[in-house]
């Protein structure tokens, strides 16, 4: 029988010890797709796992929608388009992770309470696959990663690492080290942020680490002016750009994360701190419990047709409908 060079191992990629080869991704909503496609765009490998086959063409389809609009505003070019896909791949196999080097946990439920024990479940899926020194990421904002990290049997290798959208023009991530974090977690995490344009703001453990904290009182405080009756939604937007050079008003903000994810914030941090500064607004909650939650479905705070965004004439008393 005649012998082959990949008998020999010589056709194969080695992978040394420390290297990035592949990232996996649990979770691919919004931010899980970001993520992805800055990795894939760094030369990495990416496989994401979601819930089910109609999910992840699903993902796919709106990563390329994703990337044909960059192309149209001359950010990005076809064929640069066509590596960024082929580096990128989805499964509902948790079993695609074994040779990843590192993997997210991305989950957005929409479920009420805390997501924590469906993040350590994922955790434990992830640890069940993976090599002994796979470093497990969570995206959360809120949630202690020293919790959810607890379920592991190597929690030495879990860290919060919280990206912030746009992932591809946000230059931090805040990088939150559990109790059980060792170095060789942090050098490897490290060495990702370097590959990726990203720079690592150390944070410790605490819920909400500085963004999620500092923003949350600031949407809080401008529901509760607009509850008032002190000043419109887009007059506050407008007063907040201009005075403190901000790229987009609180009531922006709001919509374009996501009504029902800052609504989760706010009860998570309540929880935590018991500060009447997290207690969410009950303009938030009602506009949540509509099902307004922002630009994702085209009405929050604001009305959105295509890429235009209408301020509402309404009464607040009536979440700004006519």
């Amino acid at each position: 029988m005649s012998e082959r060079l990949e008998d020999f191992s010589l056709g194969k990629t080695m992978h040394s010890k420390g290297s990035l080869q592949k990232i996996g991704v649990v979770g691919c909503g919004a931010m899980g797709q970001e993520i992805s496609v800055l990795i894939s765009q760094s030369g990495i490998e990416v496989v994401f796992i979601d819930i089910s086959d109609e999910r992840v063409t699903e993902v796919l389809r709106r990563i390329e929608a994703q990337l044909d609009d960059r192309i149209s505003k001359w950010g990005l070019t076809g064929s640069e388009k066509k590596l960024i896909m082929s580096r990128i791949k989805g499964s509902t196999d948790y079993s695609e992770l074994s040779d990843c080097e590192i993997v997210f946990e991305t989950v957005n439920s929409k479920k009420k309470g805390t997501s924590q024990e469906l993040r350590q479940e994922i955790f434990r899926k992830i640890e069940s696959v993976v090599a002994p020194d796979t470093i497990i990421a969570s995206n959360t904002a809120t949630l202690m990663i020293s919790e959810i990290s607890s379920v592991l049997k190597h929690p030495e290798r879990a860290m919060g690492l919280h990206f912030f959208s746009p992932v591809a023009k946000v230059k931090i991530i805040e990088a939150v080290r559990s109790v059980y974090t060792n170095n060789e977690t942090y050098a490897m995490v490290s060495k990702l942020a370097l590959l990726i344009g990203k720079k690592l703001i150390n944070v410790n453990e605490s819920s909400g680490n500085i963004s999620t904290r500092m923003l949350v009182p600031l949407i809080n405080e401008a529901c509760e002016i607009l509850m008032e009756g002190v000043a419109t939604v887009h007059d506050i937007d407008e007063t907040m750009k201009e005075t403190s050079g901000l790229q987009l008003g609180p009531f922006e903000m709001a919509d374009k994360i996501g009504l029902d994810k800052v609504l989760k914030w706010m009860e998570n941090l309540y929880t935590e701190f018991g500060e009447k500064k997290y207690k969410p607004s009950p303009v938030l909650k009602r506009l949540v419990r509509a099902n307004l939650v922002g630009r994702r479905v085209n009405e929050g705070f604001y009305l959105y047709k295509g890429d235009k965004r209408y301020a509402k004439k309404g009464s607040i008393t009536n979440l700004g409908r006519e």
